[in-house]
């Protein structure tokens, strides 16, 4: 096990890379199982979640190869094994692994997934597609057990906005006997991505990025290559950390369309931004100005970057709310802010912060993906050293996060925890 370390007060400068997306990723690797041939993806990021699931596709008897940034799957010999236990427990889009294996091999046997505990996230929604498509779903053992004769084509209206039952249901869908229709879908940039490598191999999905999606299923699905949209959560990640620490940071391989609502925010907080085609220029101010911020399903601000924001608005003078919608339990950072000095008071879904106080560096614990992100982001602004626990969150979502980081002028590295630190991480 290792801990992260950052020396804070060292100014960015330069150009950050963002890798391909990784809410994209984790859909569009269980996706190829939908396959008859070969499926290659491109710009694919070097997180674990990739690697974990390349296994997934080959428990189930799937042959990978990883070369770089592409992943080649060949699922000519798949089979419906079930997955009770091991690696799907380990990461929470392992529940694709259903949609995809429902859609291809009319059943599945999946364990319910692990991956960050951001409070309670239930797939009812899911559930409730699949059976609609004619499935019948029992929870026996910790594990979902899927099976259907037939799927046929259904109208579904998901009763909450969700990006996980939009994609699920879509996998299953597109090999079903006539037309789905999804009500109340979500619209985020990875469904579209998703629907493009579908319609790729032959799928016949329309609507993909508005409320209702119609898929017209289809006997067989053909191998094609597809390559990934860039990360709108990790170029979000870098914009707040430029804004933080920035003198001159262009944040390379954006779709600035992605990112609106945190442009507006940060140039609310009076960040001073340059918007290209595909890059994203921050010049940072002295004195930056607090901001409420209420996180929203897209397009509206994202939930992913709740986190990261609210140790940005530690350093804006006055004081800011952040309300999260989406998540009740994402506060987890708050704790771990207040070691480091923040003044902020956690009110049910709202969190109240009164900025203007620099940083300290401490020793704290990422309980998830994007309070690892939040406490980089406060890293880099204390005075100090960081010291970093819980790096394998961080790991699950950031691609060469400290090579990124040192290229801007950072000073980051990580060290081996020792025997004591690492019982305390376990114990925690």
């Amino acid at each position: 096990m290792e801990k992260l370390l950052i020396e804070g007060g060292h100014y960015l400068e330069g150009t950050v890379q963002v890798s391909g997306a990784k809410n994209s990723a984790v859909a569009l690797i269980p996706a190829a199982i939908l396959a008859d041939s070969t499926v290659t993806i491109d710009n694919l990021p070097t997180i674990s979640d990739v690697g974990i699931l390349a296994e997934l596709l080959e428990e189930i008897g799937g042959r990978t190869e990883h070369d770089g940034d592409t992943l080649t799957v060949h699922p000519e010999d798949m089979f419906a094994m079930p997955l009770p236990n091991g690696r799907v427990k380990k990461l929470r889009a392992s529940y694709y692994m259903m949609g995809a294996m429902l859609g291809k091999f009319k059943k599945a046997v999946i364990g319910l997934p692990g991956g960050c505990n951001l409070g309670p996230r239930p797939i009812d929604q899911h559930i409730k597609g699949f059976e609609a498509l004619g499935a019948k779903v029992t929870n026996e053992q910790g594990a979902i057990y899927l099976q259907a004769d037939e799927l046929i084509g259904a109208r579904i209206y998901l009763d909450v906005v969700s990006v996980g039952a939009t994609i699920n249901i879509m996998l299953a869908a597109v090999r079903a006997k006539g037309r789905t229709i999804i009500e109340n879908a979500a619209k985020e940039p990875e469904i579209i991505d998703v629907a493009t490598l579908l319609s790729s191999m032959g799928a016949n999905i329309k609507g993909a990025g508005t409320n209702v999606i119609r898929i017209d299923g289809v006997d067989k699905l053909d191998g094609c290559r597809h390559s990934i949209i860039p990360d709108r959560i990790e170029a979000g990640t870098y914009m707040i950390l430029a804004a933080a620490m920035g003198k001159s940071v262009l944040v390379d391989n954006v779709i600035p369309d992605h990112v609106e609502s945190l442009i507006a925010k940060l140039r609310e907080m009076g960040v001073m931004i340059e918007v290209g085609d595909d890059q994203v220029f921050i010049r940072t101010q002295q004195n930056l100005n607090a901001v409420d911020v209420k996180t929203l399903v897209y397009p509206g601000f994202p939930t992913d970057l709740q986190q990261p924001f609210t140790s940005l608005l530690t350093s804006a003078e006055g004081s800011s709310m952040v309300t999260d919608t989406i998540y009740n339990a994402r506060f987890k950072h708050i704790d771990e802010l207040r070691r480091m000095g923040a003044n902020i008071k956690v009110e049910g879904r709202s969190a109240l912060i009164n900025g203007g106080n620099r940083l300290q560096g401490a020793k704290v614990r990422a309980s998830d993906l994007r309070a690892g992100a939040a406490l980089v982001v406060a890293g880099l602004m204390a005075n100090g050293i960081t010291e970093i626990t819980g790096v394998d969150h961080i790991d699950r979502g950031y691609a060469n996060l400290e090579e990124k980081l040192n290229g801007l002028g950072a000073k980051t590295w990580r060290e081996k925890l020792t025997e004591a630190e690492a019982e305390e991480v376990e114990n925690s």
